[in-house]
């Protein structure tokens, strides 16, 4: 098995962790906060949050352009803690929430892939959960 370099990225948001924590999980809400930017959106999400069980979110370009299902499975979930997992391409994320009293604040660390410069990835990652972060924010205000 091949050894990734790993990115963190992290973001703090004004919610309370118990809000943030289903924001993150729930489908209704992925689909709704789950972009690197306003041209593309996430129009499917299933998640089974439970260790070994599986998520996949679809994630497409509005324009029909470009799209790719984002899935794998659960290794750890931890209520309001932790959610870890193995995409289905055999690399690692692993998130935690740390509850900052009433603030949350979420650091998430994943394997890199080789395709793409290291910058790349970390900026599309970090772009999603600042549109996450958003998101929350305007749902819980």
């Amino acid at each position: 098995m091949a050894e990734f370099e790993k990115i963190t990225i992290n973001a703090t948001i004004q919610a309370p962790v118990e809000k943030v924590w289903t924001y993150w999980t729930e489908p209704e809400h992925i689909t709704k906060g789950n972009q690197a930017s306003e041209d593309w959106h996430a129009p499917f999400a299933e998640n089974d949050l439970r260790e070994g069980g599986k998520f996949v979110t679809r994630m497409e370009a509005k324009d029909g352009s470009a799209g790719f299902d984002f899935g794998g499975i659960y290794d750890e979930v931890k209520l309001h803690e932790v959610i870890a997992y193995t995409m289905d391409d055999g690399r690692k994320v692993h998130a935690t929430f740390h509850d900052e009293g009433g603030e949350t604040e979420v650091i998430q660390t994943f394997d890199a892939e080789t395709e793409n410069p290291l910058e790349v990835q970390r900026e599309g990652w970090q772009a999603i959960l600042d549109n996450f972060k958003k998101y929350a924010e305007r749902m819980s205000g």
